[in-house]
């Protein structure tokens, strides 16, 4: 990938990561049009690890709940073990909501199931269209949530099981931990930002189960060239990123899902169409 690839990719990776469109779907698509070749465990490395440079930005968002700890009295009578959830409660509840992911994503992983799906831009095309019929409706399905309810350990581990089908390109990892949060529920807001929250463990370990990957099979990807593109295009896409979700998170509130589904619909029919008419989505062949 050049210095125009990599700026191209991040840009998209940056202005989809939160929203319910499917980050990975889009910059598989954004890859094909520019000639990126895909299959190349170099690619396939990129694809997650730039997206751990979007996630950054909530932290920085949020930083006030990444560093927050309950120093209210535990309930009398509490264990060593309840004292410490009731004091790092906000951690936990990551921890909960991860597993399901870890369990998938290396079933997943260690199957290949994963790589065949990072280079079939036909499953994305078609995730697109069913996610977006699916958003059409989300609202009307779950918008029931209650500013009384929040996020608690069950609540964390089933939206953690909705994560899991974004193992899926198309589907969109936010779309399926918010609706996942709705259907638990909670406020659209609310389940937006424990979906940023949740992103923070879980692509930091599929960042670091793939740089592991990559420097066991082959250390030869690592050139000064490849290290300059992941460090500029997190950059990129940590910045974009950042003005992204604040907007997001506005407008998901006051007006749901809806256009969020019509586009993926129109996007996902026109690639759908291009590939049943024998085109490629190389730009350049």
């Amino acid at each position: 990938m050049d210095w125009i690839e990599t700026l191209i990719v991040a840009i998209v990776e940056g202005l989809t990561e939160f929203l319910p469109v499917s980050s990975t779907g889009h910059m598989i698509i954004a890859q094909n049009l520019l000639g990126v070749p895909q299959g190349d465990p170099f690619v396939h490395a990129f694809t997650f690890i730039i997206q751990f440079g979007a996630i950054l930005s909530v932290v920085c968002l949020y930083w006030k709940n990444f560093f927050r700890f309950d120093y209210s009295p535990a309930p009398a009578g509490s264990s060593f073990w309840q004292k410490l959830k009731h004091k790092y409660h906000f951690y936990w509840l990551l921890i909960v909501g991860v597993l399901p992911a870890i369990v998938i994503g290396l079933a997943a992983k260690k199957s290949g199931l994963l790589d065949w799906l990072l280079d079939s831009v036909e499953v994305v095309a078609v995730m697109l269209v069913v996610g977006g019929i699916f958003m059409l409706y989300c609202d009307k399905l779950f918008n029931k949530g209650s500013e009384n309810n929040k996020v608690n350990e069950l609540r964390a581990f089933k939206i953690g099981l909705f994560q899991c089908i974004s193992v899926i390109p198309g589907v969109s990892r936010s779309m399926a931990t918010i609706v996942g949060g709705m259907a638990q529920g909670l406020t659209r807001k609310r389940a937006a930002e424990f979906s940023f929250f949740l992103a923070v463990p879980t692509m930091a370990g599929a960042t670091l189960l793939d740089l592991l990957d990559l420097m066991k099979e082959d250390a030869s990807w690592a050139t000064p060239h490849n290290i300059t593109m992941l460090i500029f295009g997190c950059v990129v896409a940590f910045v974009v990123a950042l003005l992204a979700m604040k907007w997001f998170v506005g407008y998901l509130t006051k007006y749901g899902f809806k256009a969020f589904g019509i586009y993926r619909i129109i996007v996902g029919s026109i690639i759908i169409i291009l590939l049943l008419t024998g085109h490629s989505l190389a730009m350049v062949d």
